[in-house]
C-alpha cells in the first residue's frame, strides 16, 4: 500500500471536484488537471481502501486509447506539459503517471454505454423482458452471449452516491437534440467496434464499456474522461470465455463479485476488502494493461 494514492494534495491548484476516482483541479482559463487516484468504486460507492497502482494503469491505458481513436474523434488531451502545471518534483513523483492536463470542455449529461455481450444489468433486463434499454433482442440468448451486433444503451450521469439511470435513445435526443444524440451514438459504436476488435487480438474481450463526451465553445464534440479502461469497461480473458456463465475478468468485476457475497446493502459506508482481494485486483489491472499495450 506504500505506493498507493487515495487522495491527491496540490495546494497551489484549486480543487474543483473530488469524484469517485478522479480529483480535478483548475489550471487556467483553458485547462484542467485530472488526477486518477487509486480509489475504487463499486455499485457507485467509494471503497475505503485504494488499489495500489490502479490510477497509473487507468491513466496509461486511457492515453493509449486516446492515441488509437484520435482519427475517429478528437479528445481532451492538451499539449501543456505537466511540469508547467505541477512544478514541484516531489509532487510530480507522488502523482506518478496518474495526472493528465486536459482542455476545459462542457461535459454532456449522458454516459454513452455500448454493450457487445449480454452481461450485468443487461442480462437482468433481458431475463425480465427480452430486451435491454428498449432494444429487443433474439430469444434464447444465454448469460455472456455475444450479441448479434453491439448495442447503444445510454444512461444519465448521477451525482456521487447516486445510481446512474438507464435511458433509451429517444430520451437522449430530448437531452441533447437529434443531431448530437445521433453523433454520440454513432461514434460510440464505432469506437467500441474498432477497439474491441484490437483488444480481442490481444486476448481481451471488451464485453461492454462507457464513454463520456464534451463540447468546446464552438460546439465541437470531444472524447473525454477515460477510455476503455478496466474501470469503465468489462474485460474478459478471451481464452477463458464461456457463454452461459459470468466469465472471470480483468476489471473491478472481481471486487463486485466479492462484495455480492457479503450482507451489504450497497450503500455507504462500503465494507473493507481483504488484502488478498486488493492484491489480486491490482494484479488484474496490471495484466490488462500488459496485454493491451505491451508494457
Amino acid at each position: 500500500m506504500d505506493n498507493a494514492l487515495f487522495e491527491s494534495n496540490l495546494p497551489h491548484l484549486r480543487l474543483l471536484n473530488r469524484g469517485k476516482v478522479r480529483d480535478i483541479y483548475d489550471v487556467d482559463a483553458d485547462h484542467l488537471l485530472i488526477v486518477t487516484s487509486d480509489r475504487l468504486s463499486a455499485f457507485d460507492v467509494v471503497l475505503p481502501q485504494p488499489i495500489p497502482g490502479k490510477g497509473e494503469v487507468l491513466t496509461r491505458v486511457s492515453s493509449f486509447w486516446f492515441g488509437r481513436t484520435r482519427d475517429i474523434i478528437p479528445n481532451h488531451l492538451a499539449g501543456l506539459p505537466l511540469e508547467e502545471v505541477v512544478p514541484d518534483p516531489a509532487q510530480r513523483a507522488e502523482l506518478g503517471d496518474r495526472a493528465l492536463v486536459v482542455r476545459k470542455l462542457k461535459p454532456l449529461p449522458v454516459e454513452a454505454i455500448v454493450r457487445g455481450y449480454l452481461i450485468g444489468s443487461g442480462w437482468k433486463d433481458y431475463q425480465a423482458s427480452g430486451s435491454v434499454c428498449g432494444i429487443q433482442l433474439p430469444d434464447g440468448l444465454r448469460q455472456a452471449d455475444r450479441l448479434p451486433e453491439a448495442i447503444y444503451t445510454p444512461s444519465t450521469k448521477a451525482e456521487q452516491g447516486e445510481h446512474d439511470q438507464n435511458i433509451d435513445f429517444d430520451q437522449t435526443r430530448e437531452l441533447l437534440g437529434d443531431e448530437l444524440a445521433t453523433r454520440v451514438r454513432d461514434v460510440s459504436l464505432r469506437i467500441y467496434t474498432e477497439c474491441s476488435a484490437y483488444a480481442r487480438d490481444k486476448g481481451i474481450i471488451i464485453a461492454d464499456t462507457k464513454f463520456e463526451f464534451g463540447l468546446d465553445a464552438g460546439g465541437n464534440l470531444y472524447l473525454i474522461d477515460e477510455v476503455l479502461t478496466p474501470d469503465s469497461s468489462r474485460f474478459w480473458p478471451a481464452d477463458q470465455y464461456r457463454p452461459g456463465i459470468s466469465p472471470p475478468s480483468f476489471d473491478k468485476q472481481y471486487v463486485r463479485d466479492y462484495l455480492e457475497t457479503l450482507d451489504w446493502d450497497k450503500r455507504p459506508p462500503a465494507p473493507r476488502l481483504p488484502e488478498e482481494v486488493i492484491r489480486r485486483t491490482a494484479e488484474k489491472y496490471r495484466e490488462a494493461e500488459r496485454r493491451l499495450t505491451g508494457r
